[in-house]
């Protein structure tokens, strides 16, 4: 279980192809919440020829925009939270307003309070060839394996708060809260973990222990808006 959930996750980067527009998501936590779109349109040899041609691909590329917004679940987020949407990678959360997009190498997307380092989000994707999180354990045998193993560091005190699951669409969800603590701070955070398509899931959020008070709920709030895209 440790090592299948410390591997390293690779550099990730797709493209699709649709018509005259081109979407692309650049590699590894460039953005998790938007899409570049870029129209590209033919070369012609005539000016009415070129017209039409212009005509078509301004419709394709208006259609994509429309089918763009569209987006599905928590479009729309609550007072207070912004709202993380990737199609891509084929999840969804919410994180508290004002925090900033961040590049952490390792991790598919981080956003973190600019004043306070500790309050962060996190989401680590890696492969695997368990079907869903039944097949690792229960949550608290999951939760004291990542907690003792994975997401602490050896010079770290890690305790397991909780451990809970719960089941959206038919999809076990692993979360569970726990604290560690460094020589010079400790932090307490919520994780949440799941198995989709051959992918291990990993959102972990947190704040300084002294904070913790006033941003419980917060953090709490945005592990349980953890959900991955049917």
């Amino acid at each position: 279980m440790a090592m299948t959930v410390q591997r390293a996750c690779a550099n990730w980067s797709s493209s699709i192809s649709d018509s005259k527009v081109l979407l692309t998501k650049p590699s590894q936590c460039a953005t998790c919440s938007s899409l570049g779109v870029r129209a590209s349109l033919p070369q012609t040899g005539s000016l009415e020829c070129g017209r039409r041609q212009i005509v078509l691909a301004a419709g394709s590329f208006a259609a994509s925009l429309v089918s763009l917004s569209n987006l599905p679940a928590l479009a729309k987020a609550p007072s207070g939270y912004q709202f993380v949407l990737d199609k891509f990678d084929k999840y969804q959360f919410l994180y508290p307003f004002g925090w900033q997009e961040v590049s952490v190498k390792g991790q598919d997307c981080v956003y973190k309070d600019v004043i306070e380092p500790l309050e962060s989000v996190s989401v680590n994707i890696i492969e695997t060839n368990k079907g869903d999180m039944h097949e690792l354990g229960s949550a608290e045998e999951v939760a004291k394996t990542l907690v003792g193993k994975v997401l602490t560091s050896p010079s770290q005190k890690a305790q397991l708060v909780e451990a809970k699951e719960r089941v959206t669409e038919g999809r076990p969800y692993y979360t569970f809260e726990f604290v560690s603590k460094a020589p010079n701070y400790t932090r307490h955070a919520v994780s949440t973990v799941t198995i989709a398509d051959g992918k291990f899931y990993t959102l972990t959020t947190g704040a300084n222990e002294r904070r913790w008070g006033k941003m419980r709920d917060k953090l709490r709030t945005v592990a349980d808006s953890f959900a991955i895209l049917q």
